[in-house]
């Protein structure tokens, strides 16, 4: 489930349950629309679990790729320094080459982890926001126990404008608590560009031409730094 249909399942069983708290004290079985309304939490509480831990793992994942990254390109860098000293300048290019791809997947990893952590914060909001509406619900539905045994009539709902009141004053308030939790997250639009096949070809070339002059460039500043070493 994606994060904004996930904010919008959360958001309309928190609003529902404020709707159906307040009416079922004046409905014929109020006990069981409450008990009913904590199974709907309950359930919006599993799916943000679940999503949370798919969304732990990949921070975890990218994470460990990322650390694996910068750790071989430290590696062919002594690589590189080897090469140079023995006069191999096709091995030094190899390497050079592998350290250009190695930089360019590094910022996409880290945007990757650095999502995954703002994702992983909003998803823990919303688990605390259903918690609170749980115990919220939860609490609401054993005054209402109470109420009833009480009076002595486990069929009827206590009467009186105070604890209807009282109930639409805890749920709302349950709700505000909600709305402060956390913002609807606003997603990455992308931008498509249509071109001929003729000019991605050329394209193309003109980038492997750029990136074959970098790499000359970097052997050139690997040799220039072993003669001054």
């Amino acid at each position: 489930m994606s994060s904004e249909r996930l904010w919008k399942r959360v958001r309309r069983i928190v609003s529902g349950s404020v709707n159906s708290v307040v009416s079922a004290l004046e409905g014929a079985v109020p006990e069981s629309v409450m008990e009913e309304t904590i199974r709907d939490v309950e359930g919006a509480m599993d799916e943000v679990r679940e999503e949370l831990g798919k969304v732990v793992a990949g921070k975890h994942l990218a994470s460990k790729r990322l650390m694996a990254m910068n750790r071989t390109y430290e590696e062919l860098t002594g690589s590189i320094e080897l090469a140079v000293r023995e006069n191999r300048d096709d091995l030094a290019e190899a390497a050079i080459g592998k350290q250009m791809d190695i930089e360019a997947q590094i910022p996409i990893l880290e945007s990757a982890v650095a999502d995954n952590a703002a994702q992983e914060k909003e998803l823990e909001s919303y688990l605390s926001a259903l918690k609170a509406q749980k115990r919220e619900m939860t609490e609401v539905l054993a005054q209402y126990r109470e109420a009833v045994r009480a009076e002595g009539e486990a069929g009827d709902a206590p009467q009186g404008a105070s604890g209807s009141g009282d109930v639409a004053r805890r749920v709302a308030e349950a709700q505000a608590t909600f709305e402060r939790v956390t913002a609807k997250a606003s997603g990455m639009g992308t931008l498509s560009t249509e071109t001929g096949r003729a000019d991605a070809v050329k394209l193309a070339e003109l980038e492997e031409m750029a990136r074959s002059n970098r790499v000359r460039e970097r052997l050139a500043a690997f040799k220039g730094e072993g003669a001054h070493g």
